[in-house]
């Protein structure tokens, strides 16, 4: 006698009527690490290349030793925009008041003062398009974008303009990158490189 196989759940949340909110990134069960709430629908990170993880590590720890005391510096931590919107940037800087409690798992936006992204394969149209006008519109007073040009780090740079509410382009940088905004800082961009091989 053949039995006939039971129907299985689907193994993904399925959204309510209106989407998903920022909250329920908290209280959703099992989703994956890094889970982000874009326009009401929550985005899945995949695996994550070694130059992903190099540059975010290396500009990390390079924004936390030339941040004023006043700032805090974190990675792939999220941010509130709105209801339906809450970003994980891979790096941001942020006022230190904000952190209130360590059981903390996101900062509001308008705490924030420089997001980073380091662009991979399927997060090219988001972090050129969609991300930006979010970060502008939440009032984020910087954004760097960091592409992976042949094995060697670019950072193209953006500041908020007031009067228009969008970001204006400060320039692209390779190798060197000195800036005076959000503090001052000049990074070496070729130490962000894979690990020399042992002889």
């Amino acid at each position: 006698m053949s039995v006939s196989p039971k129907a299985s759940s689907p193994a993904w949340p399925v959204p309510p009527e209106g989407g998903w909110t920022a909250d329920d990134l908290d209280r959703l069960p099992n989703l994956p690490p890094h889970t982000e709430l874009i326009d009401g629908s929550l985005v899945f990170v995949s695996p994550q290349t070694a130059f992903h993880e190099r540059a975010v590590d290396f500009l990390k720890w390079q924004l936390q030793s030339l941040a004023p005391a006043e700032f805090e510096v974190f990675r792939e931590f999220t941010i509130d925009i709105d209801v339906q919107n809450r970003p994980e940037p891979d790096v941001i800087v942020f006022r230190a008041d904000a952190w209130t409690e360590t059981a903390q798992t996101r900062f509001p936006s308008s705490a924030v003062l420089l997001a980073v992204e380091v662009v991979s394969t399927d997060s090219i149209s988001r972090d050129r398009e969609t991300k930006p006008l979010k970060y502008a519109r939440a009032k984020i007073p910087h954004y760097w974008r960091v592409e992976n040009e042949n094995g060697h780090a670019v950072v193209h740079v953006f500041e908020l303009e007031p009067t228009t509410g969008t970001y204006t382009s400060i320039g692209i940088f390779r190798e060197r990158m000195k800036l005076d905004a959000p503090f001052p800082m000049e990074l070496d961009l070729t130490a962000l490189k894979a690990r020399p091989r042992g002889t």
